[in-house]
């Protein structure tokens, strides 16, 4: 007779996810993808590194780490009437094919010495051009079989994939670097998203998109959002956030290689650090359903920028390495916490298109703020341009958390 698990997993909020007749074929490929990701990202601003020239080094390296990111927004912007009546699985496997395809090349040129700068930041902008369609299509799958209760359960146990994937993912990274060379790395990326467009074109149900309504485009899940002010609030402190963020793909690369003289070994521990705190944030943020939405949010963006600060300011590496880790915890909720109330609030009909369009928002800042790290480092330097990251963060939560207060004070006197 097989051994039951424990009633305290089967009462875990994560139990109906990871037991989903279909979600338990299907996460095995997301873990194999998110675990190459992981890997790329030291790989890609490292690889950057090595290839730009040394004057125009940070330039490159923050035009990098935004193309790898910066044409899935472009994406979701150009290609919503040809995407949007496509069920969730298409999405993500399309996603995954091109990724691999792109990233493929990458090493291929590398080993024909053939790869220079301008090629390479031009395969990374190609392989994420339909990423915020692959991201609506995850997170519009996981709704659509799981009941709204468990929403906010399977989006912390994707999320806590992902942070397992920076636990993992870059102190691999940095021994394959050290084994072969930054271009081994992303070939493994590839392969990775290959193993993802299989599972998802294979394994997944290829009907769980209702058929779209008359002009149902991402437009319409712009609708959705400016209909909702609980919705368009979140996108802009979301928008305002990621993009506060960004600099740091720049700063963190050069303040580690140049400022502590350290290797990639040391860069990946500072991911790694911020992956384990994150894992640990993907298990609280399950148990998160009943709190109210906007004072977690705000509180989450308050503390996550006083936890990058000791980083900017030059803290001993292993307080700048806790204060990532502590950071680290916060994002899981953050990420999870927003998702769900998009895929409570859409309409089921339009929840893609309100996917993509908040993924195509969301998506646009953090390269945008990459692209702002290459000038910010130029001006303050990294460590200045990291704590300039830090303190904004913090502002912009307590800006925040202000204006829900006034809401809020406005609501109840309405309602006197």
């Amino acid at each position: 007779m097989p051994l039951s698990p424990p009633r305290m997993i089967r009462a875990s909020p994560y139990w109906p996810v990871v037991t989903h007749s279909t979600l338990r074929r299907l996460l095995p490929g997301f873990t194999v993808s998110s675990l190459g990701d992981g890997m790329a990202v030291v790989a890609v601003s490292w690889l950057a590194i090595e290839l730009a020239p040394a004057a125009a080094r940070g330039a490159w390296v923050a035009l990098a780490a935004a193309a790898y990111t910066l044409s899935g927004a472009m994406g979701a912007l150009v290609l919503g009437r040809f995407l949007h009546h496509r069920t969730p699985a298409q999405l993500i496997g399309w996603d995954a094919l091109l990724r691999a395809t792109a990233l493929g090349a990458i090493p291929v040129c590398h080993a024909f010495g053939v790869l220079g700068i301008e090629l390479y930041v031009a395969l990374l902008a190609v392989s994420s051009v339909l990423h915020s369609w692959g991201q609506a299509g995850i997170y519009t799958l996981l709704a659509r079989q799981l009941p709204e209760r468990d929403h906010l359960a399977g989006n912390a146990v994707l999320s806590g994939i992902g942070s397992l994937s920076t636990v993992f993912g870059p102190p691999l990274a940095g021994a394959l670097i050290v084994w072969g060379d930054a271009a081994t790395v992303i070939a493994v990326d590839a392969a990775t998203f290959l193993v993802l467009a299989l599972t998802f074109l294979i394994g997944a149900p290829q009907d769980t998109a209702p058929p779209p309504e008359k002009g149902g485009s991402r437009t319409a899940g712009f609708a959705v959002i400016r209909r909702t002010p609980a919705l368009l609030g979140l996108l802009g402190l979301s928008f305002t956030f990621f993009f506060l963020f960004g600099p740091l793909y720049v700063a963190l690369p050069l303040h580690v290689s140049y400022g502590l003289g350290g290797p990639a070994g040391l860069l990946a521990a500072y991911y790694t650090a911020f992956g384990v705190g994150a894992v640990l944030g993907s298990v609280l943020a399950g148990y998160l359903g009943r709190l109210p939405l906007w004072p977690v949010t705000t509180g989450i963006v308050i503390a996550f920028g006083a936890f990058l600060l000791p980083v900017g300011l030059g803290a001993p590496t292993w307080a700048a390495m806790a204060g990532f880790a502590v950071a680290g915890l916060l994002w899981p909720p953050y990420a999870s916490l927003s998702t769900a109330l998009f895929q409570r609030s859409a309409p089921s009909e339009l929840l893609p298109q309100a996917l993509a369009a908040s993924s195509a928002v969301r998506v646009l800042s953090v390269p945008l703020g990459t692209a702002l790290g290459g000038p910010l480092v130029t001006t303050l330097g990294a460590q200045g341009a990291l704590a300039a990251s830090a303190v904004s963060i913090t502002v912009l939560g307590l800006a925040a958390a202000a204006c829900t207060a006034c809401t809020a004070r406005s609501a109840r006197r309405s309602k006197g």
